[in-house]
């Protein structure tokens, strides 16, 4: 087990340090954050001071060195955009992103897991067949086109639902979260479904397709002549080894409703990573970049070690390896 984990967590420094590489390299050949800091009508002595300030003048391996050992203490500087450290800026919004991202995933986990059981089982039911063209429309359609049918019905016809924001929130300390008010749900409720809808149906067809494989096995077809009945077939054999597979898949598609959140943030103006991370690069503010990939590259090396702790205790045959 030590062994175990000791590779994966050397794994994971390897990935850290190239991220860290690539977020560097942002601060050197991705736009040019003083113009935008002085203004155009600035003389070169001023645009000179402005990048001294920023210790953008000093030399490459220089800045590198610093930047690893800020970065290693959680520091990444200070928001071109915002004037105040990048740090803060991000803790700002993590709460809301968190709070989306938790929800869409309870949603598609709750959701599609139990609806790809009933169409692996009942494969030939006409609500089975319902459940296939569904899912089917939900991986095509992409999400801002979602999200836009969403707030055309939902808030421009009907008026039920408020069409961008995050309704009123409440500080629980440094923690902020709507869950605790009328308009949070609200707010929440088609942002949720829309970041929710392709993992949903992936996870469904996901489970649809190993319920359908694992009850072809033997053991499955000695079970039955042993007289076991079919609930117990399939609720305790069958789903235990079909979820070993969607561990995987499951961890991935987690981190990637917080990463990939961009496109619902932006649509819905949730004030999130997402739409931070979609301002700050029409600013050309780096060092929030920078600092974004790397918790992105954490948050994804952190589920990835999670995930491979869980296979290890799930399935003998890693274990056996």
């Amino acid at each position: 087990m030590l062994r175990f984990l000791s590779v994966r967590l050397w794994n994971g420094l390897l990935v850290m340090v190239g991220v860290s590489f690539v977020s560097f390299l942002l601060f050197n050949y991705i736009g040019d954050p003083v113009n935008n800091l002085v203004g155009e009508t600035a003389t070169i002595e001023q645009k000179q001071q402005m990048r001294s300030a920023l210790g953008l003048d000093q030399p490459m391996l220089v800045r590198f060195g610093k930047f690893v050992w800020l970065a290693a203490q959680g520091e990444f500087g200070i928001s071109y955009r915002n004037l105040e450290p990048v740090g803060r800026v991000l803790l700002g919004r993590v709460p809301a992103t968190l709070e989306l991202s938790l929800c869409a995933a309870v949603l598609a986990l709750g959701v599609g897991i139990p609806m790809g059981v009933y169409a692996g089982i009942r494969r030939n039911a006409l609500p089975a067949q319902i459940i296939q063209v569904i899912s089917l429309v939900g991986v095509s359609i992409p999400s801002f086109l979602t999200g836009i049918i969403l707030i055309l019905f939902f808030s421009v016809e009907l008026q039920w639902l408020p069409a961008f924001g995050r309704g009123d929130v409440v500080s629980l300390g440094a923690w902020s979260t709507g869950l605790l008010t009328a308009s949070g749900w609200k707010s929440l409720i088609m942002p949720a479904i829309t970041l929710a809808l392709f993992q949903l149906t992936l996870f469904m067809r996901l489970v649809r397709s190993e319920m359908l494989e694992v009850l072809r096995t033997d053991y499955i077809k000695f079970a039955r002549a042993r007289g076991i009945r079919d609930r117990s077939i399939h609720f305790r054999h069958a789903l235990k080894n079909t979820l070993i597979p969607v561990i995987t898949v499951a961890g991935l598609q987690l981190g990637a409703l917080i990463a990939f959140s961009i496109i619902t943030e932006t649509v819905f103006q949730w004030p999130g990573l997402g739409l931070l991370i979609v301002q700050s690069i029409t600013f050309s503010d780096i060092p929030v970049i920078s600092a974004y990939l790397m918790l992105i590259a954490l948050l994804f090396v952190t589920i990835n070690a999670i995930v491979d702790v869980l296979y290890f205790l799930v399935d003998p045959r890693v274990r056996i390896q």
